[in-house]
């Protein structure tokens, strides 16, 4: 899409129709990974008030790995399968071969196309979604669909109670991804670090991810983390940190753990450290013990704000960090 603003972007979008009524909804998506298309396709079939019976795709690889010459499905997406049976709807593919179901998808993309995208011009994204939103409600409540010659809505309201109550609400449903605990205590998924307990090392597990938070199984252990979308950022728990740090043997161990574990901060934690480290050759592990205890009581986002306060102000040391959390007193005064 090229934007009247001068700027042009791809766009990624989720269509779908219901057979009788015609009801149709369309999505801007970020991509057409398996992720995006089962969330979208949840919140589609929440927009409806129910599931059908069957539900119709074209084959991408996000849905089946390999399939016979006779159309049968050999391998499913491990992901895309998981999550239509949580949701409870039966799936069927097109194939080549059968044209009335080939062309009603490919009608429906194109029908998007051609009466939506390709005949308006958008100033920005979102300008974009405001007009996709009320171009829903002209082809769904006010124009007649060509096929029936009924408006969608009206045929709707009859095909409503047949469709099945949703077995989950969109925000619930959960992807199953297999995974494995790594030797520091961590699972990793899409470059983002998640704490497991240190029993747990080594261990096979289950990554149950939900559009905010993670759930991670792994035998009796389990833990819960909000999700992280910026890069490289991970979530540790401080049980999970002590743990590791009270299952280290000797004190210098502990101590090399306990500055791992700042190190995971990020960027602003690195820099600060190594300020520490070059300034103070000698005593730099008395700062380690400090920030580590500030870690376990105040959490991560809030030493990595006083880290950040500190770089800026170039005053490097833990005393610096305990003199910000001091009650009513913020960042900058701190430095005074």
């Amino acid at each position: 899409m090229e934007f009247v603003q001068g700027t042009s972007r791809r766009i990624h979008f989720f269509a779908s129709r219901l057979k009788y009524s015609r009801l149709m909804r369309v999505s801007l998506v970020k991509d057409e990974a398996v992720e995006s298309l089962v969330r979208t396709l949840a919140e589609h079939l929440a927009s409806w008030g129910g599931r059908p019976l069957l539900c119709v795709f074209d084959r991408p690889k996000t849905i089946a790995l390999q399939w016979r010459k006779n159309a049968e499905v050999t391998e499913w997406n491990p992901i895309f399968a998981y999550a239509t049976l949580e949701l409870g709807v039966g799936v069927e593919l097109c194939w080549p071969y059968r044209a009335q179901q080939k062309g009603s998808v490919e009608n429906l993309v194109g029908f998007v196309k051609s009466s939506f995208f390709k005949v308006r011009r958008f100033h920005d994204e979102e300008d974009l979604g405001q007009q996709l939103q009320a171009w829903h409600g002209e082809v769904n409540e006010q124009r007649p669909c060509r096929a029936t010659g009924v408006i969608p809505a009206v045929r709707w309201a009859e095909e409503r109670p047949r469709l099945r109550p949703l077995k989950v609400q969109p925000e619930d449903l959960a992807l199953r991804i297999p995974v494995y605990v790594g030797p520091t205590g961590t699972v990793l998924h899409e470059g983002h670090a998640y704490s497991m307990p240190p029993e747990a090392i080594s261990m096979p597990a289950t990554l149950y991810l939900y559009g905010q938070r993670v759930r991670i199984v792994a035998g009796r252990y389990e833990a819960e983390h909000p999700r992280k979308f910026v890069a490289h950022e991970g979530s540790s728990l401080a049980e999970h940190r002590a743990a590791l740090v009270a299952a280290v043997s000797g004190k210098r161990g502990r101590r090399y753990l306990k500055r791992q574990q700042l190190l995971e901060l990020g960027e602003p934690a690195i820099r600060y450290l190594t300020e520490i480290v070059h300034r103070r050759p000698g005593q730099w592990f008395q700062d380690v013990d400090r920030l580590h205890a500030i870690l376990q009581s105040h959490g991560p986002e809030v030493l990595r704000r006083a880290m950040e306060a500190g770089l800026q102000a170039q005053v490097f040391g833990a005393f610096y960090v305990e003199r910000c959390l001091q009650p009513g007193l913020n960042f900058a005064e701190a430095v005074q």
